[in-house]
């Protein structure tokens, strides 16, 4: 594969906050994002995505995008993906660091045949999600299949 480059422009715009856009996606209003310091941090501000949660964000929809292509695949039959996550901030050796990523995905197979195989994707996926594979953090996977 070639290499790729990701484009993000940001601007701050007041206080600890400011607008991120891609000129490689649509840059009306409702694609661009809000991002602030945290409310944990002095003059945190609450109710924006921040750079931790869009750290997370990036793990779990990096988990969702590469099941959906080893899915289809392996030619899974399920009716449903959503994935819980959470991202650990702490202090190591004086410096802040995410140091673990917490993935909870469920999936739902309409077969109990098929559990086995969405195991063994999942945990595929989480192998093979390219952001995972290019951080230092823990990535902790605690997978649920339910079948309907």
């Amino acid at each position: 594969m070639e290499t790729h480059f990701y484009n993000v422009n940001i601007e701050w715009n007041t206080d600890r906050k400011g607008v991120m856009c891609s000129p490689e996606l649509n840059n009306d209003s409702g694609s661009c994002i809000e991002v602030a310091t945290p409310p944990e941090f002095p003059k945190g501000i609450p109710g924006i995505w921040s750079p931790e949660h869009l750290f997370t964000a990036a793990v779990s929809s990096c988990l969702m995008t590469t099941f959906l292509a080893i899915a289809e695949n392996s030619k899974l039959s399920f009716n449903k993906f959503t994935c819980k996550s959470k991202g650990k901030l702490e202090q190591v050796d004086g410096k802040y660091v995410m140091s673990e990523i917490i993935l909870e995905p469920t999936v739902t197979i309409l077969d109990e045949k098929d559990r086995e195989k969405a195991e063994r994707i999942i945990q595929k996926s989480e192998s093979a999600c390219l952001i995972s594979n290019s951080i230092r953090s823990k990535i902790t996977l605690r997978p649920t299949v339910l079948v309907i």
